[in-house]
C-alpha cells in the first residue's frame, strides 16, 4: 500500500509514461454496460475514463489530479474507503490499478460496491503471478518484500460481494500504459529512469537496490544473457501476467 500523501512527490511526470491502453480501454467500457454514471475511484490523471458518459473522478493526490488532461471529467478529493455518496448513487464505479493502493482495500472496494447500482468494474491483478515474474525474481526480488501481505482473487471477490465475473486481460507486447509489467517484452525500457519514476514500486524500493537490479539488468541485455533466458516471450505478442477485470453483479 502507498499513502496517498507520497504521490505528490511520486507523481511528478506520472502522465508522461502512464498512458491509456486501447485494448484494456475496451475491455473496461465493455464491463461498465450500459451506465450512463460513472465514479471512477483513485483515477489518478484518468486514464480508462469513458469519454461517452458522465464521469465523476475520485482521487486523494492533488499532483495527481492535476496532471488531468483539459476536458477530462472533474475530480474531486476524496479516498476510496470513505467515500462521499449515498448508496447507489452512480450506474457504475470502476477503480483501474488502485486498489492495491489503498489504506484499506476491502473496505474500498465495498465501498464500489455500495454506491453502484449496476456493476462495479475492478482492474487488478492476482498476486500470486508476481513473485514468478522475471523482473521480480531476477532483478528486484526485493518487490516481493514490499508486496508481502498477498490479497487474493478471493479477497477481491469477497470484497465486492462475491458473485462477480472475473476475466483474464493479457497484457499486449507492446502496451502504451507503463505498470510494473508492461515491459515484459521491452526490458530495456527499466533502465530508463522516467519509466521507473511512473512504477511506485521502484519509489519504495531502496536506491541500492534499484541500482544493483538496473546494473544487472544491463549487463543481462548487453551480453545477451536475457534474450537467450527469455526467448520464449520474444515470440508472443501478449501474455498473462495475472492481470485480471472484476466485474460485480448489479445490486439487488
Amino acid at each position: 500500500m502507498t499513502d496517498p500523501r507520497a504521490y505528490e512527490r511520486l507523481g511528478v511526470g506520472y502522465a508522461q509514461v502512464r498512458g491509456e491502453e486501447p485494448r484494456i480501454a475496451d475491455a473496461i467500457w465493455n464491463a461498465l454496460g450500459d451506465a450512463r454514471t460513472v465514479l471512477n475511484v483513485g483515477a489518478g490523471t484518468g486514464s480508462y475514463e469513458p469519454c461517452d458518459r458522465e464521469v465523476l473522478a475520485v482521487e486523494p493526490s492533488a499532483e495527481m489530479r492535476r496532471q488531468r488532461a483539459p476536458g477530462a471529467a472533474p475530480a474531486v478529493d476524496g479516498r476510496a474507503e470513505a467515500l462521499p455518496f449515498d448508496d447507489g448513487a452512480f450506474d457504475a464505479t470502476m477503480a483501474v490499478l488502485s486498489d492495491h493502493h489503498w489504506e484499506d482495500r476491502p473496505g474500498g472496494l465495498r465501498e464500489l460496491r455500495r454506491v453502484a447500482r449496476g456493476p462495479a468494474v475492478v482492474f487488478s491483478f492476482d498476486e500470486s503471478f508476481f513473485r514468478p515474474s522475471w523482473i521480480v525474481r531476477d532483478y528486484f526480488p526485493g518487490f516481493a518484500r514490499l508486496a508481502s501481505a498477498v490479497f487474493s482473487v478471493q479477497d477481491i471477490q469477497a470484497a465486492l460481494g462475491g458473485i462477480i465475473e472475473t476475466h483474464v486481460v493479457p497484457i499486449p507486447h507492446d502496451c502504451r500504459d507503463g505498470f510494473l509489467h508492461a515491459y515484459w517484452r521491452r526490458p530495456e525500457a527499466y533502465l530508463r529512469p522516467e519509466v521507473r519514476a511512473g512504477i511506485s514500486l521502484f519509489h519504495l524500493l531502496a536506491p541500492k537496490e534499484v541500482d544493483a537490479g538496473v546494473a544487472q539488468l544491463r549487463a543481462d541485455l548487453e551480453d545477451g544473457t536475457w534474450a537467450r533466458r527469455h526467448a520464449d516471450l520474444l515470440e508472443r505478442d501478449e501474455l498473462d501476467l495475472g492481470y485480471r477485470l472484476f466485474v460485480s453483479a448489479p445490486a439487488p
